[in-house]
């Protein structure tokens, strides 16, 4: 018996088969045997009268926005193989992220207090031994995902919403006038499909056309107790060097029932790469050193695997009308972050205020709806970022190389403050940060990662990196012309409404301290 056999049976939970599953769709990626759903068709006929405005698929994410859209008077449908609860391990996000659920009136001041499972100061961020930085109220708040998604599930239904549970979703036929989705045995008629049923989404998987991810978020990790007293975090650590052909990354926070530790790596999807057994079984090797304690001297409490693939060509633009993908099924968070309830906050007011925009005016063709799901370079810059901190399968750097990168990143930004450094660390990369630390990084430590990166990769970086400026500029050019909107028609104001939420969050800008 393996070590991660012997430690992921001795508690319930089944932890170990869920490993493995999880392999086998990571080796399917990883050698090109994922089946491509036909998940979608079309009719060129009418169907006729709709019962629903909209119609959402996934309820883990989907239940952030079905509950807005309702509460804006839509008729709105929930769709869950499952029962939609939320997990037991929190979710971590910022303070100041969670004020959305306040301004969409989705949650009361006495909820969102509730909602909160843990909070605590200060996180670190350390690749080499002689420097660390300490920074508050960054990723320091943990959310309670059970409460979160059953509070939100009841407003869902008390507002006159419908949620169908143990549904799972079959198949969808587009229609000129609207969509007929099947789930279970139900035929819901929608003017509009969104799909929150995250990266292997059916309808997504058909949308990429099997299309291999240019990035992989490889996580694995615990919640146990038994750890020394510890209120602080690790936002992101690093105390070996380059092995297995990756950079291993650790990240350790206060859970409400004990620690949580993980181990992630960033890599792209070669056959040859390992697979998470093996990196929990890194993990488990590595852990005692990590946390100074003993394996013997915890009582795990459950276990988490997974793995996040990014593609470049994101957020994902639906080829069909009136279907729209959100979350991860669009691809929309940056690809040096893993999970997707920190993007789907960071865009739930966007998405909500657009989508309600979009049902008035019916702008729901394939281009009206591309507009909801626009470029943003500065996601795009974050590519530069993640090809730094991996290695290809056959290339030979410096053992130390990234962590000497990285380190010598962080010290620029701290050098320059709150105003550059927190935004970079809740993935909001901004033109004016990005552009007063790169000055400030030694460029022995820049310069070995031009071979490492590849050229054409520092060619497109330069062209996203142009494009963050170009949006950081238009964004108030942009505001001054809002009095012009009451000559415009209603349909100018959705355009007009979608490229100033483009030239915002592209370059940034709703960013909030």
């Amino acid at each position: 018996m393996t070590l991660v056999e012997e430690v992921l049976t001795q508690i319930p939970g089944d932890y170990l088969t869920t490993l493995r599953k999880s392999d086998q769709k990571w080796l399917e990626l990883r050698q090109g045997r994922l089946t491509i759903p036909e998940s979608v068709t079309k009719s060129e006929t009418n169907l006729g009268e709709v019962d629903w405005d909209v119609v959402v698929t996934g309820g883990t994410l989907g239940i952030l926005i079905a509950p807005a859209l309702q509460r804006l008077g839509w008729r709105v449908a929930l769709i869950e193989r499952g029962i939609l609860r939320g997990r037991q391990q929190e979710w971590n996000i910022s303070r100041s992220e969670l004020e959305v659920f306040l301004d969409l009136e989705l949650l009361t001041d006495e909820e969102l207090a509730q909602a909160i499972a843990t909070e605590f100061n200060p996180v670190r961020i350390s690749f080499t031994k002689d420097y660390q930085l300490w920074v508050r109220d960054v990723l320091n708040i943990g959310v309670d995902p059970v409460f979160l998604l059953a509070t939100l599930k009841q407003k869902f239904l008390d507002s006159g919403g419908t949620l169908l549970e143990n549904t799972p979703y079959q198949k969808a036929i587009a229609h000129p006038d609207g969509i007929a989705v099947y789930a279970g045995t139900n035929i819901l008629k929608t003017r509009l499909l969104i799909d929150a049923m995250g990266h292997f989404s059916p309808i997504s998987q058909q949308a990429r056309k099997g299309e291999k991810p240019e990035g992989v978020c490889l996580v694995v990790g615990s919640c146990a107790k038994g750890y020394p007293e510890n209120q602080t975090g690790d936002l992101i650590a690093a105390f070996t060097p380059i092995q297995n052909q990756c950079q291993y990354f650790w990240e350790a926070f206060p859970a409400r029932d004990g620690r949580t530790t993980y181990l992630f790596t960033y890599l792209d999807a070669h056959p040859d790469r390992f697979s998470l057994e093996f990196l929990m079984s890194e993990y488990l090797r590595l852990l005692p050193e990590y946390q100074q304690i003993e394996l013997s001297q915890l009582e795990f409490k459950r276990f988490l695997s997974g793995f996040f693939p990014s593609y470049r060509p994101s957020p994902l633009k639906s080829p069909w009308n009136r279907i729209l993908f959100i979350g991860d099924s669009s691809g929309a968070q940056s690809p040096v972050s893993f999970g997707g309830f920190g993007a789907m906050v960071r865009h739930l007011k966007r998405l909500t205020l657009g989508i309600d925009e979009a049902l008035k005016i019916d702008a729901l063709s394939q281009r009206d709806l591309a507009w909801l799901q626009p470029y943003q370079p500065n996601v795009s810059v974050t590519w530069l970022f993640q090809r730094a901190m991996s290695v290809r399968i056959n290339q030979s750097i410096s053992p130390e190389q990234i962590n000497q990168l990285m380190s010598g990143v962080f010290q620029g930004m701290d050098k320059l403050g709150d105003d550059v450094l927190k935004p970079f660390l809740q993935d909001v990369v901004q033109f004016s940060g990005l552009a007063k630390t790169l000055p400030l990084v030694n460029p022995r430590v820049v310069l070995p990662i031009i071979p490492q990166v590849g050229l054409s990769t520092l060619i497109d970086w330069s062209q996203h990196y142009l494009n963050l400026a170009l949006y950081t500029g238009l964004y108030p050019l942009g505001q001054t012309v809002s009095p012009l909107l009451k000559y415009l028609s209603p349909r100018q104001q959705y355009y007009y409404h979608r490229q100033l939420d483009a030239w915002k969050y592209g370059a940034g800008q709703d960013f909030h301290a």
